[in-house]
């Protein structure tokens, strides 16, 4: 799908608060709001626009710990690669999980209320599964988190 301009801000105004009403997004596009409609809609249907959620606020809910985990392994076969992800897939304190080129085979992002939780849930990752090397890194700070793309 081709996207124009006034795409773009519909979709910059989507990133920056999706429970807007169309009347708001189309007022801040300059357009009306049928054609608004019809241009999300279009967008939803090429997939250019997901599931629509809600940002939560971590540390209020008791998840205050955030962990970037850094994996190695000596293991890449596909029966190996399959129960890896398995392992994450069915873990919700795993919020992202990237395959690396490098040093790095996978990192991952998981949050979890303290270092007795991160613990629980590496123990029973490496039950799971082999790894050669596991590094896990404290957030000190989050300084920025955004979800919106750079439109």
């Amino acid at each position: 799908m081709r996207l124009d301009e006034t795409d773009r801000k519909i979709l910059r105004e989507l990133q920056r608060d999706a429970a807007q009403s169309l009347d708001e997004i189309a007022r801040a596009v300059n357009s009306s709001k049928t054609p608004v409609w019809n241009r999300i809609r279009k967008m939803r249907e090429a997939g250019v626009i997901g599931p629509q959620t809600v940002l939560l606020d971590a540390e209020k809910l008791g998840f205050e710990a955030t962990f970037f985990v850094l994996i190695r392994t000596s293991e890449h076969e596909a029966e190996w690669q399959r129960r890896f992800l398995e392992a994450l897939h069915k873990r919700p304190e795993v919020q992202e999980a990237h395959r690396l080129a490098g040093e790095i085979d996978y990192i991952l992002k998981v949050r979890v209320p303290n270092a007795r939780a991160y613990d629980a849930f590496y123990q029973a990752l490496i039950s799971e599964v082999k790894v050669h090397n596991v590094t896990a890194l404290l957030s000190m700070e989050e300084i920025k988190m955004t979800t919106a793309l750079p439109l």
